[in-house]
């Protein structure tokens, strides 16, 4: 906390200092430091992004070489990079995933490492019976497609995108839009109380918009790291969403954020 109020100008030096160390810093996180209202933080912002230093995002600011990662300004990991980073967290959201699935019901994985490890806990569960999956996600069909037919595996469609080995739009919505389905998880790459919850590409973050409106309820599924942090497209407000399932090294402080917008967190028992 700073223990004087700074002027202008020094508050927009250390305004862009944070945003430079951190990647992604909040107006409220500005406010609250420099003991300022939010409309000076955002006007401090403003001017800052007017000057070239910084670029705004919905609830903050990040660097101005940040890519489309938002508040991360390193290129987007791949499927595969991310399929072997926080590999155990990420079990055992699946499994707590899995467990509120039940016989005969659909249920939409969005593309994603976490969404994988679900479709991994379903397979595992010999009681389930009569499932139906759609997916966006060739990495998911293909892990589910030796459950055939006791699931019923539904693909998307839509352009290719090697990346994630995942379905956007075009065409991705011409299944969606006439489902409902009563399950949907949602993977992302970032969970915040401002920003809400955002992912690195623009055209998978339209459809796992699409995919969380067409279920009677939606699951974010986010490991720890994941919350607190801000990407270029928003998919919804958290607001929005039913439930998150994050593991038990989420920071207590930023569940408690989102708990305290009517958010249900559930987490994964500590080991």
């Amino acid at each position: 906390m700073v223990d004087d109020a700074p002027t202008a100008l020094r508050r927009r030096e250390l305004a862009l200092a944070l945003v430079t160390e951190r990647g992604f810093v909040r107006v409220r996180e500005l406010a609250e430091s420099f003991g300022v209202t939010d409309v000076t933080a955002r006007a401090d912002l403003d001017a800052l992004e007017r000057a070239g230093e910084i670029r705004r995002v919905h609830g903050g600011a990040v660097p101005i070489g940040a890519g489309e990662g938002g508040g991360r300004p390193e290129r987007e990991p791949s499927f595969e990079e991310a399929l072997a980073s926080s590999v155990v967290p990420k079990a055992e959201i699946g499994q707590l995933a899995a467990s509120l699935v039940q016989s005969g019901q659909s249920v939409i994985l969005d593309v994603g490492t976490t969404t994988l490890q679900v479709a991994r806990a379903l397979r595992a569960r010999a009681d389930l019976d009569d499932l139906v999956v759609f997916t966006n996600g060739l990495s998911i069909a293909l892990e589910l497609e030796a459950e055939i037919p006791r699931f019923t595996v539904i693909v998307t469609g839509g352009a290719l995108r090697p990346r994630q080995h995942s379905l956007v739009h075009p065409l991705a919505d011409s299944v969606l839009r006439d489902v409902h389905a009563d399950i949907a998880f949602i993977g992302c790459n970032g969970v915040d109380v401002d920003a809400g919850v955002t992912n690195a590409n623009l055209p998978e973050a339209a459809v796992k918009e699409l995919m969380m409106r067409r279920a009677a309820r939606s699951v974010i599924v986010a490991d720890g790291s994941k919350l607190g942090e801000a990407h270029l497209a928003r998919i919804a407000p958290v607001e929005e969403f039913d439930s998150l399932i994050t593991d038990d090294r989420a920071p207590a402080v930023i569940v408690d954020e989102l708990r305290a917008v009517g958010l249900e967190v559930l987490q994964s028992a500590p080991r």
